[in-house]
C-alpha cells in the first residue's frame, strides 16, 4: 500500500509528485488521494513514523505550495503523528511542512 516501509525502524513513507493544475487551481482529484492516504496511516500501527512526502509546487502569485494548501484545508483528516514533507526538485532537499 506505502511506497516505502520498513518494519526494523518503524517507517512508512507515501510518495506523491502532484502539481496545481495548469489554470492554477486545486487538483481536486490529487487531494482525494492524499485524503486516501490519510485514511490507510489512520490505519496502520501507531507505533510506526508516517510521512506523506510531495513535490514542492507553489501557485503562481499566491506563493501557496500544494503541501500548506493541504495541511490549511485537509488538516481535519491528517491522524496525529503524520509528518508531511516537501521535496524542492530545485534545491535538491526535503523540508518538513508545518502550519
Amino acid at each position: 500500500i506505502f511506497d516505502l516501509g520498513c518494519g526494523t525502524v518503524k517507517w512508512l513513507v507515501e510518495c506523491k509528485s502532484h502539481r496545481w493544475t495548469t489554470g492554477h487551481n486545486v487538483p481536486s482529484a490529487k487531494m482525494t488521494v492524499w485524503n486516501e492516504a490519510m485514511y490507510y496511516f489512520h490505519g496502520a500501527p501507531s507505533d510506526y513514523k508516517k510521512i506523506l512526502f510531495v513535490l514542492r509546487d507553489l501557485k503562481k502569485g499566491a506563493g501557496e505550495s500544494l503541501a500548506t494548501y493541504y495541511l490549511r484545508t485537509y488538516a481535519h483528516l491528517i491522524p496525529a503523528g503524520v509528518e508531511i514533507w516537501e521535496y524542492d526538485e530545485n534545491k535538491g532537499i526535503g523540508t518538513r511542512v508545518d502550519i
